[in-house]
Order: C-alpha cells, then sequence, then structure tokens
C-alpha cells in the first residue's frame, strides 16, 4: 500500500524559508513522477511544482518561479520542496502525490496517490 507521509510545515514569516519533505513507501518509487500541490481555503487544489521519475525534468507554477525548488532523492524515496521568499498567499495546505508514471506532469487528475497535507502559513 502506497503511503505519503509530509513534513516541514510550520509558521514563517514573509521572507522566511521552510523546507517540505515527503517520505513514499513505492517500491518503484525512481518510476514515479511526484508533485507538490497546495489547497487556500475555499479554493481549489493547484499544482505547484513537480519533477520526473529520474530528476531530470521539473515544474513549476508560474507563481512560485525563482522562490520554490522541487528536489528527489531516489535512495531515500523522498521528495523535498525548499521554499523561500515566502509571501502571506502562499499560505495553504501543501499535498505531496505520486503519480503512476515516470513522465513530469501537472495536471492533478494524473496523480493516483497523496499524503494528508502539512499546512503552512506566512505571516505579514
Amino acid at each position: 500500500q502506497v503511503q505519503l507521509v509530509e513534513s516541514g510545515g510550520g509558521l514563517v514569516q514573509a521572507g522566511g524559508s521552510l523546507r517540505l519533505s515527503c517520505a513514499a513507501s513505492i517500491r518503484t518509487f525512481s518510476y514515479a513522477a511526484m508533485g507538490w500541490f497546495r489547497q487556500a481555503p475555499g479554493k481549489e487544489r493547484d499544482f505547484v511544482a513537480g519533477i520526473s521519475g529520474s530528476g531530470g525534468s521539473t515544474n513549476y507554477a508560474d507563481s512560485v518561479k525563482g522562490r520554490f525548488t522541487i528536489s528527489r532523492d531516489n535512495a531515500k524515496n523522498t521528495v523535498y520542496l525548499q521554499m523561500n521568499s515566502l509571501k502571506p498567499e502562499d499560505t495553504a495546505i501543501y499535498y505531496c502525490a505520486a503519480s503512476r508514471g515516470s513522465v513530469l506532469t501537472t495536471i492533478r487528475q494524473n496523480y493516483a496517490y497523496w499524503g494528508q497535507g502539512t499546512q503552512v502559513t506566512v505571516s505579514s
């Protein structure tokens, strides 16, 4: 059974940084594209960043380009999201997701497995 467990969320002031981690219990982790999504109260769950199975391809939402970095360590079955220069509008629950395929995708419906989410709050 696939499990994704996020950690690293919290409260930070605007301009600060956080690093989210997602530990995945996926036997073929290196074959799974991974993504981070976020959902603010009353809003849709939106794509934030994605990475291919090999880690060779990444993609970001325009709102986080240049501030967030997604990476993965296939030896540790873990994907990370480094978030710098945080803004109050980054406040949301952040979810880790795993695709059944290795090709990078930004489409929420293409992700088959989801973590429980971790809260990120950025104060002004």
